[in-house]
């Protein structure tokens, strides 16, 4: 994990504003400072993730927390809440037509603030 110095020398250089204030958050947060360090990396190094990824790794009823894109390749087949920067629109919708949650990392962060029963998929 980085230290907060790093990912403030690294956060310098991001130009998208919901990605800044999302890691600003995540920042403040020991709970979430992993998030912040993946994020504040390489747009290259952050996980994309298809929906049958999210489907084989998360079970009924977890939070899953996506430190990239999730992407609308397969099918959901469970409900569980998806954490993630952003959602394709056709994997916002499969998501709604299964029954499960999709939210930004910055509103999880607000609502979450300990991270309690959260799952990073790496």
């Amino acid at each position: 994990m980085k230290s907060k110095t790093l990912i403030e020398y690294q956060l310098k250089r991001k130009t998208n504003s919901n990605l800044v204030e999302t890691i600003i958050n995540a920042k403040k947060n020991e709970s979430w400072l992993g998030i912040a360090s993946v994020l504040v990396g390489p747009r290259r190094k952050r996980m994309d993730m298809n929906l049958s990824q999210i489907d084989a790794q998360a079970k009924t009823g977890e939070t899953v927390v996506v430190p990239g894109k999730v992407l609308s390749g397969g099918e959901v087949s469970k409900k569980f809440k998806v954490v993630a920067i952003s959602f394709s629109s056709k994997a916002e919708e499969k998501l709604k037509k299964a029954g499960c949650e999709a939210i930004l990392i910055s509103q999880e962060i607000e609502k979450n603030k300990d991270a309690k029963g959260v799952k990073i998929l790496k």
